[in-house]
């Protein structure tokens, strides 16, 4: 439990895993489980630093950097960096609490942590976010390595950014070695990284509707509304439209868009060049000629959950608490059948009681199916596990090999979620479909306790 009362992101994280484990058997089958609870709970370490930089103007600058190193009974620490005004230390725990059981469902040797910098990149040149970087790894430089924690990136971190905190830590450390993962290609990268989350969490997906509907479905024709407009959310977007399905929506900080013939991969791909230089949906919308020939609606302040009319499948991939219980209500009514997150943490409590509540009282066609990010959006960890392996054997794996271990990887942790939700459960209907929030806490949970009893870590 948070020891400080002013971190909700965290407290609600902590809470739903606690509500998970405790709504199951676990603890009736296996009382020594209980005792894992306050000591997971409570980060191994945590480093915070100052990060001072001069910007383009020559004046002085500093903000505060964080590193959360959670639990490393599974691995080193592995979790992403977060570069963003809204970073905080509760929203870094929340984010390294849930890394430490996503890693788990993996399958592959990896604790959890994350990190990140309260800094707003817009507007900035790419000398001074150089700067940044190395000021914000000339701390960091002393905490990390192959063995020890490898961070990647996340909101505000891409390749940009990997590349000169890479070339930092090499500077500073005086050693190439896989440190970071999302590297460049040419420099120790692997292939699929970037779309690994986004395709991810339609493999996932994929696993869910075959599962619910005997093989007889998949995603073509289903109309799916995603969320978010970076990288997670272009990614899942272009591999629904490759699978036959219709994007309807895609959003950003500022609003939404909407498509009732589905946005097209040469708009994805026309928001991705421009989301580079920072531009808004707003600004993208009304400067590319590619969203006047396939008309879209600009909604501004909104999010696309009640604009997108009929939606058989949403896609929350922006940030956390996207969805509001009213929200999900909302979708219900619009007619979803399924919901997976790309963000983490993306539904608020209230959504995932409301999709649940269906879940447990409906069946078959009538059915809402959810899962919470911590198994459907695990793919960019999954494929940065995979990175570290190849920098280790010094070797680059062929684009069809990565992407052959990201479905397996996906299908193994759906495979993890269903046995540990059927196991454990106490619900009374078993005509239902398994819980895939309590199956994706119990069974990375048990994962994470046997690992630290193994090692001592709790007696």
């Amino acid at each position: 439990m948070s020891a400080q009362p002013y971190e909700p992101e965290f407290q609600q994280a902590h809470d739903e895993v606690i509500a998970s484990l405790r709504e199951s058997t676990l603890f009736e089958k296996y009382p020594k489980y209980e005792k894992v609870l306050p000591i997971v709970a409570v980060p191994e370490r945590i480093i915070q630093f100052r990060v001072a930089w001069e910007n383009d103007a020559g004046k002085q600058e500093v903000a505060t950097g964080f590193r959360v190193q959670y639990n490393s009974a599974k691995g080193p620490y592995k979790g992403g960096l977060r570069f963003h005004p809204t970073v905080n230390l509760s929203i870094l725990k929340f984010l390294g609490f849930e890394q430490i059981f996503k890693n788990a469902l993996t399958g592959l040797d990896m604790g959890g942590g994350k990190g990140g910098l309260c800094v707003d990149l817009k507007g900035r040149s790419d000398n001074e976010i150089r700067r940044i970087c190395y000021s914000f790894m000339r701390e960091l430089s002393k905490h990390i390595g192959q063995d020890t924690d490898v961070p990647a990136g996340d909101i505000g971190v891409g390749g940009r950014e990997i590349g000169y905190l890479f070339g930092a830590y090499r500077s500073y450390k005086n050693s190439w070695e896989g440190v970071l993962t999302g590297k460049g290609l040419n420099w120790g990268g692997s292939l699929i990284r970037p779309e690994a989350t986004g395709y991810g969490v339609i493999y996932f997906t994929q696993a869910m509707i075959d599962y619910a509907t005997k093989g007889k479905e998949s995603f073509a024709g289903k109309r799916v509304a995603i969320s978010g407009s970076g990288n997670v959310a272009q990614y899942a977007a272009l591999k629904v439209i490759e699978l036959g399905g219709k994007v309807v929506s895609l959003s950003d900080s500022k609003g939404c868009i909407i498509s009732e013939s589905g946005i097209t991969s040469e708009q994805v791909s026309a928001i991705s060049n421009a989301k580079i230089h920072f531009k808004s949906l707003e600004q993208i919308v009304s400067e590319f000629s590619v969203f006047t020939e396939n008309k879209v609606q600009y909604i501004a302040g909104a999010r696309p959950w009640t604009h997108a009319g009929k939606v058989d499948i949403a896609l929350p991939c922006a940030t956390q608490n996207e969805v509001s219980g009213e929200e999900a209500k909302a979708l219900i009514a619009s007619g979803v059948k399924f919901v997976a997150e790309g963000s983490n943490m993306g539904c608020t409590p209230e959504a995932i009681h409301a999709f649940e509540s269906v879940r447990i009282t409906a069946t078959g066609s009538d059915a809402v199916w959810y899962v919470g990010g911590k198994a459907s959006n695990l793919g960019g960890v999954l494929v940065s596990g995979l990175e570290m392996a190849q920098n280790s054997q010094r070797m680059t794996w062929t684009r069809e090999a990565v992407d052959q271990e990201l479905k397996r990887g996906m299908n193994n942790c759906f495979n993890d979620c269903i046995s540990a939700a059927q196991e454990y459960s106490n619900e009374s209907n078993k005509n239902t479909l398994p819980s895939l929030v309590k199956g994706a806490n119990l069974a990375s949970f048990i994962k994470v306790a046997d690992a630290m009893f193994d090692q001592g870590d709790v007696f």
